[in-house]
Order: C-alpha cells, then structure tokens, then sequence
C-alpha cells in the first residue's frame, strides 16, 4: 500500500496524468475531425507537456534548493530530462508547419515560468487574470490547432470554433484549481476566485460551459459527439459546484485532471456500441 501510495504521488507529482489529459484531448480532436492516429505527434505532446508542465512546476524550485533537493524531485527532474529528449526526438517526426505553429505557445509556456516582467520579477502567472488565459490558450492551441495543421486540416471556422469551445473548457476546469488555492496565493496574483468570489466564479462556470455546450450543438452535426458532450458537460459542471478551497487531496489534480481522459473513453465506448 505505501508502495502504491508513493507511486501515485509521482505519477502526479511528475505531470504524467495532466499529459495523458492532454493526450485525450488529442485523440477528441482527432476523432471529431475523423483522422486516423498520429502516433508521432501524439507521443510529440504527451512528452511535451510533461517536460513542459514539469519545467514551469519545479524550474524555480530547483534553482533554490539545487543542492538539497528531495529524492522525489531528482527523480522528476531525470525523468523530465528523458521526456524532453522524446520531445525533441517526435518533434523530428512531425511536419516543420507544425513546428512553427507551436512555437507561440511553447513561448507562452516559457514565459509563464520565467520572469520577464517588472525588471525580470515577474512572469506570466503572476499578472492577473493572465494565467487561466495563458493555460487555456496553450492547450487550446497544441490539442486542436496544432492537431489539424499536423494533418494538412485548413484552418477553417470549425477549426476556430473547435479551438475556442476547447479554450472555454480548459478555463472552466481551471476553476477548481484556483478555488482550491485561493487561500494560498498572494494578494497580488489576482485569480478569478481571490477577485470575485467562489460562489460568482462557479456561476461565471456555469455561463462558459453554457456557451461551449451552444457551440457544440451550434456548429456538430455528429448525434454521438452531441450526447457524449452532454455527459462530459454535466460531469465538469458537478465537480465545479463541488469545488471549495478545502478540497481533498486529489479532488483537482487527479479528479478534474481525468474528465478529458473520460471525455474521450465515452466517445471510444460510445463508438463502439
């Protein structure tokens, strides 16, 4: 049990379940555009955003304490550096268009952790109401745009309104998170929750995935992708009303992490009936 136990704690600890979330993400995007795997750019953003997520999670941490670093953290940090060498490795088996088309958001990435603002004090993250928009946008950005350029897609208005129904998922599963840290961050980084308030953010939640709910049955003529989102928008929205500062454990990290995976297993399973 402690084995399994310390196991866990890696597998989220390390960013390994965050990056299968967003390999899911992929694979819904591949299936509403009806295209066959892409293995190499697949692995490509599954490693990615484990060095990426990783880079942006423990960067400073690594600075501060390189010389007494825990145990655990080592092991992220040599298994970060093994992801990133996988990225680089996929990032040759996948078209130079797509390259180029990441490169905005791997800036983003950077800047979120690295501070360039405010004489080099400040990143990203720590501008208000920037950090929902900056992590929505990425995954936005790698788990639909990037997906269709991959695949020689033209970047149509169903594209478009795919990468915008995406960004406003991604920001409302945000919401937990920041519910759950409100207590944590410091006054200056005014996240949506510290600004207004829990109970008007989960309302705020409920608004966008009304509208993400719109775009689906506005712009989706598939009856299973349809219902399948109906499944998935009742599932984020129970665990956004559930959601408080006091949260368990895994209620976010692990929980809400997982409603892409579920998301594209119900599409699977839904399929195969």
């Amino acid at each position: 049990m402690k084995f399994f136990k310390l196991f866990f704690n890696l597998y989220i600890n390390a960013s390994i379940h965050v990056a299968i979330a967003v390999y899911a993400f992929v694979r819904v995007t591949e299936q509403y555009f009806e295209l066959d795997s892409q293995e190499s750019f697949n692995y490509f953003i599954f490693f990615a955003t484990i060095s990426g997520y990783n880079f942006v999670k423990y960067a400073g941490v690594a600075k501060l304490h390189h010389r007494s670093l825990t145990e655990d953290l080592k092991i992220i940090q040599i298994f970060s550096f093994f992801c990133f060498l996988a990225t680089c490795y996929y990032g040759t088996q996948i078209s130079l268009t797509t390259l180029i088309y990441s490169a905005p958001f791997v800036l983003l990435t950077l800047l979120y952790a690295v501070p360039f603002l405010s004489g080099f004090h400040k990143n990203l993250r720590q501008v208000s109401y920037l950090k929902i928009i900056v992590v929505a946008l990425v995954w936005a950005g790698f788990t639909v745009l990037l997906p269709a350029i991959e695949a020689g897609i033209e970047v149509s208005l169903h594209v478009l309104f795919l990468c915008l129904q995406r960004f406003l998922i991604v920001v409302v599963l945000v919401l937990p998170f920041d519910i759950r840290d409100v207590q944590y961050d410091a006054i200056s980084l005014q996240t949506i929750p510290k600004k207004i308030g829990v109970q008007k953010t989960k309302r705020l939640g409920l608004g966008i995935l009304i509208f993400a709910l719109l775009l689906e049955y506005g712009v989706n003529a598939n009856d299973i992708f349809k219902n399948v989102f109906m499944i998935f928008f009742f599932m984020i929205l129970v665990f956004l009303m559930r959601s408080k500062m006091n949260q368990p454990k895994y209620f976010s990290s692990f929980w809400v992490e997982s409603l892409p995976i579920i998301w594209y297993l119900l599409l699977l399973g839904f399929y195969n009936l």
